[in-house]
């Protein structure tokens, strides 16, 4: 997308060695090629670990690690994560009160562009980083919501990495990460905020599409 997006993201979240920026969708969202020990578990818990284990047979598939499979190996990933992540959650509080302004072919169509910066982040670092470890502490749920705890080790550096999660029917799904005490959500909100105060939506939109655009061409 616009430099604007890209610096601010790369500019933002580079704390700790670059783990914030790197990994904020990717080995940090799911735990990839960890060794997983659990605190407490409860069904939020449950649900983290169901999709991390998934994940992780995908990443350890010697089938999917033969040349010509990538593209595969890819789709499977994304499918794992896209069933665990709410992507139109995750879009309505990006964009803040805007949302509730737009049409629903707008809707679905923020979603979209917003879901395919979000897997690009994320995809490679899945596929390529192992770590030596993380933890689950606790999970704290109030109604409809929680929070699931994690510390995820890699080398000597701990870093507090937490989901947050709201309940659709029984099905617990992730609205937002938090790595390091940093939003991802709250970061691209302010990205969007600061872009839409300075042009307009129609002009965010475009560069969200430019920039899709470019994550897609081969």
């Amino acid at each position: 997308m616009t430099t604007e997006i890209v610096k601010r993201r790369r500019g933002g979240m580079r704390a700790r060695g670059g783990w914030v920026s790197a990994l904020t969708m990717g080995v940090a969202a799911m735990g990839v090629a960890f060794t997983v020990s659990p605190g407490y578990a409860g069904p939020p818990t449950d649900s983290m670990k169901g999709t991390i284990d998934e994940v992780l047979r995908i990443v350890r598939d010697k089938e999917l690690k033969e040349p010509g499979k990538a593209a595969e190996r890819r789709q499977q990933l994304e499918r794992v994560v896209g069933a665990r992540f709410d992507y139109q959650e995750m879009s309505k509080r990006a964009l803040g009160a805007p949302w509730n302004g737009l049409s629903n072919e707008e809707k679905q169509e923020f979603v979209a562009l917003f879901r395919t910066l979000l897997t690009n982040s994320y995809a490679d670092k899945i596929e390529s980083y192992s770590g030596e470890g993380v933890q689950y502490l606790n999970e704290r749920v109030e109604k409809d919501y929680a929070e699931v705890r994690t510390k995820v080790l890699s080398g000597k550096t701990e870093i507090p990495l937490d989901y947050r999660l709201i309940n659709r029917a029984d099905d617990w799904r992730v609205y937002d990460v938090v790595v390091d005490g940093v939003s991802l959500v709250s970061n691209y909100r302010g990205q969007f905020t600061k872009i839409l105060r300075a042009t307009s939506y129609a002009d965010l939109v475009d560069q969200l599409r430019k920039k899709s655009d470019k994550l897609k061409s081969p």
